[in-house]
């Protein structure tokens, strides 16, 4: 199966964020993948997120969900991007990933669950954190796909538990704030999940320099397989079931684990 990274610069015009995405897709398509993955904040961002994330927010059913169902539909492939969900408290909204079938079927929905107040930021301010915390996985083309949101990546029960739920793959949406040693930090979480886990890991981020760009895919071994570096693009790379049960049969942690 061949999953995409669709590295974006999303900004405040959303029709120019669903353009991108639009664009992304078809080339993930003409490039042989069954799934296109892309970041957190997808149709709108901005370098803080503040109190005109709630006002421009949606419910799934709306525009913004409508047009990236019928991105999935028109180039038959799976789609995963980050929106902003209309909640039920005033003045704020949910940190939502959505994920469409190649159909336009919606197959999944996730609200970010560890809101980022760190690092003199609060996103909690304005996002509502997900009434849930039970993982969400979802399966297309024969693949188990987990959900995860950026600062999620910080919280390793997270993953094991969409892991024992069945996950192979970890896509971790993420508009990953900059700092010191952010990057770092960035690639080395990512690498521990797909580790940990024997599980592969699509880490798929906002470019600077709203965040730090590098969308990586890492297999179950800890291998970067893909590095977008930098700018706005699309990647999409082979990944294997047959690696995914070799890597958990060479190292049954699963199993051997007593916590």
């Amino acid at each position: 199966m061949r999953i995409a990274l669709g590295q974006l610069e999303s900004g405040t015009d959303i029709k120019a964020n669903l353009s991108a995405i639009g664009r992304s897709a078809a080339e993930a398509a003409r490039d042989g993948a069954s799934l296109v993955a892309f970041p957190e904040y997808s149709t709108y961002e901005k370098k803080k997120v503040d109190a005109t994330f709630p006002e421009v927010a949606q419910p799934l059913d709306g525009p913004i969900c409508h047009e990236l169902s019928n991105i999935a539909r028109r180039h038959r492939i799976a789609l995963v991007a980050g929106v902003v969900e209309i909640a039920d408290e005033p003045d704020k909204a949910y940190n939502t990933l959505v994920a469409f079938g190649p159909d336009g079927n919606r197959l999944a929905i996730y609200r970010k669950i560890h809101l980022f107040d760190a690092q003199g930021f609060g996103e909690s301010a304005f996002i509502k954190p997900g009434p849930s915390t039970s993982p969400v996985v979802f399966e297309t083309g024969g693949t188990i796909f987990g959900l995860m949101t950026c600062y999620d990546l910080r919280f390793p029960e997270l993953a094991r538990s969409l892991a024992d739920a069945g996950a192979q793959v970890l896509l971790v949406c993420s508009a990953w704030v900059p700092g010191r040693n952010k990057t770092e930090q960035w690639l080395a979480l990512n690498t521990a999940r797909a580790i940990e886990n024997g599980v592969y890991v699509a880490g798929v981020c906002q470019a600077p320099p709203v965040s730090v760009g590098r969308s990586i895919l890492v297999d179950p071994m800890g291998v970067i397989e893909a590095d977008l570096g930098l700018a706005p693009g699309m990647r999409a790379v082979e990944i294997s079931m047959e690696t995914v049960k070799r890597v958990r049969t060479s190292f049954p942690m699963f199993r051997q684990r007593r916590l």
